[in-house]
């Protein structure tokens, strides 16, 4: 039973860890389905966040503070998509461009505002997402096996962390149950033939940036408003990065998404726990063996486990109306 508990306590933190991935790694699925390659996830999540610390700070509203953090990163997303759509840019060079800006100025204009090296106070606890008790978690939680796991697994976690969930199955009928998610497939596919049929191209791949800077959006929030309670520089910690390669790994698919972004939510805290333990003829595990951990999973699923990932056909590529 301490086993179970352990297991219990590990997959809840693994939850609240692969939050933010899910919903980045949903937000690359959006933008790459239609064509429009994303690697400026990383930066959007910086963006995301400080926006809404930024915006929470100064007002006190966690729902302002969400709305601020969405709205800066659909202006970035949208800043990409008229590199990468309507300029026919380099998709790579412009999100790695995003990257690197959101990187350096959310740091310099968190500096000049607060004078905290980048970053911002800490918010107060009505600036925050509390926690949700589902009905009757507490009252079930005696229960054997199946109380522990709604009390402590299910129950507990904030709104954000539901709704990540939600958008799973959410996005995998919008993409294959409506016009909308089958047009926006096609034009990741063969834009020329949705072209064709009279359907504007330009703003699918608009309509799927605009989503993945909501989603991605909610990403850099959440790490904000319901895990730290403030923004520091490079807080992102290569999220983006990790969500790109679980959308490889998940060959563009939504619930094998999920699966993998669980996967190394799960792993990073085991990673935690396992710092400071001592092992057998190692000794104390080094923290930076720790670290990486979960970049050396990154590295070991994609070389020697995937197969052969084949993204969307016109992906990265833009498209160019015939006349």
């Amino acid at each position: 039973m301490d086993l179970f508990n352990a297991f219990i306590v590990v997959f809840a933190s693994g939850i609240r860890l692969g939050t933010p991935l899910i919903l980045a790694c949903l937000a690359g699925l959006w933008s790459e389905r239609s064509g429009v390659v994303d690697i400026g996830l990383e930066g959007k999540i910086l963006v995301g966040a400080f926006g809404s610390a930024a915006v929470a700070t100064f007002t006190g509203s966690v729902w302002l503070g969400l709305l601020g953090g969405v709205a800066a990163t659909i202006a970035v997303s949208l800043i990409h998509g008229y590199a990468s759509i309507d300029q026919r840019a380099n998709q790579i060079v412009s999100g790695t461009a995003i990257n690197m800006v959101a990187d350096g100025m959310t740091a310099l204009i968190g500096n000049a505002i607060w004078s905290q090296g980048g970053r911002t106070p800490e918010l107060p606890a009505y600036a925050q997402f509390q926690t949700i008790e589902l009905p009757f978690a507490h009252a079930f939680g005696s229960v054997p096996i199946v109380g522990p796991i709604y009390e402590r697994l299910i129950s507990g976690h904030d709104l954000i962390t539901y709704a990540a969930f939600l958008l799973v199955p959410l996005t995998y009928w919008a993409l294959y149950s409506t016009r909308f998610g089958l047009r926006l497939r096609a034009v990741g596919e063969n834009p020329a033939a949705v072209d064709t049929a009279g359907i504007s191209v330009r703003a699918l791949r608009y309509g799927a940036v605009m989503i993945c800077g909501v989603l991605v959006g909610l990403a850099g929030v959440y790490l904000v408003l319901s895990q730290e309670a403030y923004f520091q520089p490079h807080m992102s910690a290569g999220r983006g990065f990790i969500a790109l390669a679980a959308l490889v790994f998940a060959k563009w698919r939504p619930w094998p998404a999920l699966a993998t972004c669980l996967l190394f939510g799960f792993l990073d805290a085991v990673a935690i726990r396992m710092q400071g333990v001592e092992l057998p003829v190692i000794g104390p595990v080094p923290v930076q063996a720790i670290e990486a951990l979960p970049y050396i999973l990154t590295v070991v699923l994609l070389a020697g486990f995937i197969g052969k990932a084949i993204p969307p056909k016109a992906s990265g590529i833009p498209y160019v109306k015939e006349r």
